[in-house]
């Protein structure tokens, strides 16, 4: 039973860590409350990088579902956002500091990664669909 309990205890660890922030450098943080205020002031983008099924449950308004895994191929659909700051975010912050990542690399300069994810945008009581 201590094995399995131990297995249990190593994939729990394992999945949240797939899916937290890192410490990246390079990557600019930015608080759920700071995207919103540039959301609505029209200043920013905001690029959920979840799945199809995570969007279903909950998602931002007027942000654009581009899944991580899709990203690379779909970079082209964010050019239209390179006059204002492109904010990726996912669950927690993990999967966005990665999108923040290759959207360097391909040329773009204003990206950042909202910090804590939905979860944080949540915790605001900010609105969700």
């Amino acid at each position: 039973m201590t094995k399995l309990f131990s297995t249990f205890i190593l994939l729990i660890m394992l999945s949240l860590t797939a899916c937290s922030p890192s410490d990246k450098v390079g990557i600019t943080q930015i608080s759920a409350l700071e995207s919103a205020g540039l959301k609505a002031n029209d200043m920013a983008v905001i690029i959920d990088v979840r799945t199809l099924a995570e969007w279903d449950k909950k998602h931002i308004p007027g942000a654009i579902l581009i899944p991580i895994s899709e990203l690379k191929d779909r970079l082209s659909e964010l050019e239209q956002y390179k006059d204002k700051q492109i904010i990726m975010h996912c669950a927690v912050g993990g999967r966005s500091n990665k999108a923040v990542e290759l959207l360097q690399q391909t040329g773009f300069t204003d990206v950042l990664s909202m910090s804590g994810g939905i979860v944080a945008w949540e915790k605001e009581k900010l609105p969700l669909e």
